[in-house]
């Protein structure tokens, strides 16, 4: 590894997490093709190094979202009720189940194409009203007029804790645009999004540090990398957290539609080659 590889991961982090910290993700869903493609991360190590940097730049979103008081709450109770064993289960899988970085990056573009299409339209539609119910903000056009119950909520983090597990985002950046999508405001579910997924980024990272004491081959993260991306992330999501009461909604959600949708596209593309 040559002494420039850290200083693009620094880079790329800091700019990557300034991006997409006000949408409530942590950047390592789009820093991964980054470590594949730049930094030479072989996979599956690419997973927890991932998970690394999100556990070393989670605190400098959440140290803002925290000053503002938005980061405790109902919501991000019940996402780490679900993406924390999820993501466990994940990592199990990931090592085990899908080694191969082609299907992995075919499982990752079906996730997020249709994903992020639907939050590009819902963002172009007319916005809907929103019911407030205690620290959290239910969609009326989801589950009834109460919106989805905290049972529904829980079961869709664990659901998509095991696929944050296998991608190395912890979750909360799968479910940021998801709540989203369901009509819930970017300025709730960011500080919950980016709370799970610094919790379950540190499980995940845990879980494949003991993983790669019985399996062979390379499932440790990369040290150097993780922390030089995650360093660089630090900053870059304290600046983004900063950003985003300056941002309107509607760029926001469409945003992270468009990014969702190219990442997407990008991996689609990187599979069939």
């Amino acid at each position: 590894m040559s002494w420039s590889t850290p200083l693009l991961g620094f880079a790329a982090g800091a700019l990557i997490s300034t991006a997409t910290t006000p949408v409530g993700v942590s950047g390592a869903v789009f820093l991964l093709p980054v470590q594949l493609s730049v930094l030479a991360v072989p996979s599956p190590a690419v997973t927890p190094t991932n998970l690394l940097f999100n556990v070393v730049a989670g605190p400098g979103a959440l140290l803002r979202y925290r000053r503002h008081g938005t980061l405790a709450g109902p919501l991000t109770r019940l996402l780490l009720a679900g993406t924390l064993p999820g993501v466990v289960a994940g990592a199990a899988i990931r090592v085990f189940a899908v080694p191969g970085p082609r299907a992995f990056r075919l499982i990752v573009a079906a996730l997020l194409l249709p994903l992020g299409v639907w939050l590009c339209l819902r963002a172009l539609r007319p916005a809907r009203r929103a019911r407030q119910v205690g620290n959290r903000d239910w969609p009326s056009s989801f589950g009834g007029p109460a919106g989805p119950s905290p049972r529904a909520v829980t079961g869709l983090a664990l659901l998509v804790g095991v696929i944050g597990g296998i991608y190395g985002i912890g979750g909360g950046s799968i479910l940021g645009p998801i709540l989203v999508g369901l009509g819930m405001s970017v300025a709730r579910v960011a500080p919950a999004a980016l709370a799970s997924t610094f919790v379950t980024s540190i499980a995940g990272a845990l879980t494949y540090w003991l993983l790669a004491l019985a399996v062979p081959g390379s499932v440790a993260p990369t040290w150097t990398v993780g922390l030089a991306c995650g360093l660089g992330g630090l900053l870059g999501g304290y600046a983004g957290a900063r950003l985003q009461p300056h941002l309107p909604e509607r760029g926001l959600r469409l945003l992270l539609g468009a990014l969702a949708s190219a990442l997407a596209v990008f991996y689609l593309h990187q599979a069939t080659a």
